[in-house]
């Protein structure tokens, strides 16, 4: 084959290579002009060898430019069988941008969660730092360690959930669904040295009936605080704090005794009806009585303090505990518990 025949072949190659319709025909004119095994350009290429010496420099160049030229034939058509692709493509998912964009809506906190965050920020200009614990607890933490030993009339307070131990079932080491936040006040106090001041939000589980004001599963705040020469004033002046923080200062606030296992001496805090002011004795609320109850409180028992290496006669402390909820519905005015996780976006959307 000489130079002519070979600039001739690169002529019909580039002429089929721009009839290409699609990339299979592209690539099939490629295999028969290129291919490595039996294409036009590599048979012209095995006939070197059996020219005389002074024809091979002559068909060397023609054979190399009739390979460039149909290798550009090749890219060429390539780039356009790949745009006229992508345009047909993008024609087809073409959108009107004269239509109005998709409204988007915007999400919020749930009433619970800005509760438990508003805990958190107004304990913390009060100096307590919030930490977490486990939901599920050892009797140990949840009980023992609290000052309520197994028979412990006090248990009967605590309808439990017990869990099957995955350790092996070990009855030595029971576990259940923690029922108050209470069981980090060890925990902490089991880790840092004093002075101390956490609060601890989370969620706990009872085995309960559910009303307007109970759930089986609820959230609790805890706090601790643990120092030298802490006393019931002290407790006191952060609860009333609190509660003008969160309340305002026309809320009413009664304080009096009452018995946890784990402090001494112990006391409650209620709050005045918001629903009837306590005016109406069959209100579902209050249940008559004008008062909701929002924490249990009181002074570390010796005993706890003992069981975690601190010595009562230097160190002293306070605790308290309340419902998350019921904060939510003192600051929210909602009627019953429940209403928070029925997912009725029509009521949450108005917080």
């Amino acid at each position: 084959m000489a130079g002519e025949d070979l600039k001739d072949l690169a002529d019909r190659a580039a002429a089929e290579i721009a009839a290409a319709a699609d990339e299979a025909a592209l690539e099939a004119a490629r295999v028969r002009y290129l291919g490595r095994k039996e294409g036009a350009l590599t048979e012209a290429t095995k006939r070197i060898a059996a020219l005389p010496p002074n024809e091979k420099p002559a068909y060397g160049a023609a054979l190399n430019d009739a390979k460039r030229r149909i290798g550009a034939a090749l890219d060429q058509r390539g780039a356009a069988l790949r745009e006229s692709a992508l345009a047909r493509d993008l024609g087809g998912e073409r959108e009107d941008m004269t239509l109005p964009p998709r409204r988007v809506r915007v999400g919020r906190l749930h009433p619970i969660t800005q509760t438990i965050r508003e805990v958190s920020r107004i304990f913390g200009t009060l100096g307590f730092e919030t930490v977490e614990g486990p939901e599920i607890e050892w009797d140990y933490y949840n009980f023992e360690a609290l000052n309520i030993p197994a028979g412990h009339p006090a248990r009967e307070k605590w309808d439990t959930l017990w869990i099957s131990n995955p350790l092996g079932d070990d009855p030595s080491r029971p576990i259940l669904g923690r029922t108050h936040t209470s069981p980090m006040q060890v925990r902490v106090m089991e880790k840092r040295k004093p002075p101390i001041r956490v609060v601890v939000p989370g969620r706990c589980y009872r085995y309960e009936a559910t009303d307007a004001i109970r759930e089986s599963i609820f959230f609790q705040y805890e706090g601790l605080a643990i120092d030298e020469k802490l006393t019931m004033a002290d407790l006191k002046g952060t609860l009333y704090a609190f509660a003008r923080q969160v309340f305002g200062s026309d809320r009413k606030i009664r304080f009096r005794i009452d018995y946890f296992p784990f402090t001494e001496p112990s006391a409650e805090i209620a709050f005045d009806c918001f629903a009837c002011e306590g005016r109406d004795p069959a209100c579902h609320v209050c249940g008559g009585d004008g008062w909701i109850e929002a924490a249990g409180c009181g002074m570390v028992h010796p005993d706890v303090l003992r069981r975690v290496g601190y010595d009562p006669s230097q160190y002293q402390g306070f605790a308290f505990g309340g419902g998350i909820e019921r904060l939510a519905m003192l600051r929210t005015g909602a009627p019953d518990i429940r209403l928070f996780y029925q997912n009725d976006l029509r009521y949450l959307e108005q917080f």
